[in-house]
């Protein structure tokens, strides 16, 4: 993924003597901040994220967290099926399909199978930086073209790009209230044990102005990481043409509220403890995304809920059809319909940015 330089790790301090190189990161973490002193939290959580993402696969019963695709291949059929719907309405052009921060490549193998069926069989493009990922995406889609970054996309066709929890693991800053006005959140360092800290003064202009009034202790998440990469994609599908997708747990902001957290063995952890070894997310301003998208001149839709995304997709008939073909998964696949459209419903946000002219998007009537 393409990350502003001032969101970028910290650098790491040369090594002194054998082995260094293979220290924990929380040890280099540590000993750059007491070299440098305290580093953003957008730092620490691009250094964290980066670490953790290309040492393991963090999906399933195994790992520390399960999305959408690994719940039930429905979500990936739908996903690929509004993808087919929208090209099939756009003319039937040569299109590139392009996922960012793909997993183990499930929602690609479900969404294209769906696809296949409908007709269209686009070349896949992954956006993964991960070696682990990169190993199991392999094995589902063994004619994919990966990519580190959103730059290296092609650029003489229309993208249809689907990001499914891509956004919410980018880098963060956090804004903290104090009586005396607005202070960047920083990361200090005390022996091994690392704490948020207020930085210096930010001046208010920088704050929404209907949020500068807020009380003390208040806190305003902005990612800069994330705007970035969506400015970029939206001039992209301006003058290529296509759409982008993007599903996320999240809120129509910008809005109050600190939402960093961390995830380990499918339990909430303390942010601050064990950098690289833990997933560490933040809730998406899918306003201010959809924002960035408008000033790039393309048109947006959402975000809306993913129940109701779903429900309009036709989820509910996709479960019958299932479980009239395997009676005995019936009770499973209604759980599974469940977990997508009521416990994931309202938390999880979908948002669409398409090019002018090209037709509405699917889903959001």
């Amino acid at each position: 993924m393409t990350v502003p330089v001032s969101d970028a790790p910290p650098p790491a301090p040369p090594a002194s003597g054998r082995g260094e190189e293979e220290a924990p990161l929380a040890d280099r973490l540590a000993r750059a901040i007491t070299l440098a002193g305290p580093i953003s939290l957008a730092q620490y959580m691009a250094a964290a994220n980066a670490h953790y993402y290309a040492t393991r696969d963090p999906l399933g019963a195994g790992g520390d967290f399960t999305t959408s695709p690994e719940i039930s291949q429905m979500f990936g059929e739908l996903i690929g099926l509004w993808c087919a719907d929208l090209w099939d309405r756009a003319g039937r052009p040569d299109v590139a399909w392009v996922e960012l921060g793909p997993g183990r490549g499930t929602l690609a193998a479900d969404a294209c199978r769906a696809m296949a069926k409908a007709g269209f069989t686009p070349p896949v493009h992954f956006v993964e930086t991960s070696p682990v990922l990169r190993t199991a995406q392999a094995t589902r889609a063994p004619g994919a073209t990966w990519h580190d970054s959103v730059d290296t996309l092609p650029s003489d066709l229309p993208l249809l790009i689907v990001a499914n929890e891509f956004f919410d693991a980018l880098p963060v800053r956090q804004l903290v209230k104090r009586a005396d006005g607005w202070f960047e959140r920083l990361v200090a360092c005390q022996d091994t044990l690392f704490l948020p800290i207020a930085g210096k003064q930010i001046p208010d202009a920088v704050v929404p102005e209907t949020l500068r009034d807020a009380t003390p202790g208040s806190v305003i998440e902005t990612s800069p990481a994330s705007v970035a990469i969506l400015r970029s994609l939206a001039q992209r599908i301006v003058a290529q043409g296509g759409a982008l997708l993007a599903v996320d747990y999240g809120y129509d902001g910008p809005a109050l509220g600190d939402t960093l957290q961390a995830v380990r063995g499918h339990q909430y952890a303390n942010p601050y403890e064990h950098p690289g070894e833990q997933d560490l997310t933040a809730h998406v301003d899918f306003g201010t995304l959809a924002a960035a998208a408008l000033v790039e001149r393309a048109a947006v839709a959402g975000p809306i809920g993913q129940g109701a995304f779903l429900a309009a997709l036709g989820i509910d008939a996709r479960a019958a059809a299932l479980s009239k073909a395997a009676p005995g998964r019936a009770e499973q696949i209604a759980l599974d319909k469940a977990r997508l459209t009521r416990e994931m419903g309202d938390l999880f946000q979908v948002l669409a940015v398409s090019a002018p002219g090209w037709p509405n998007p699917a889903g959001f009537a």
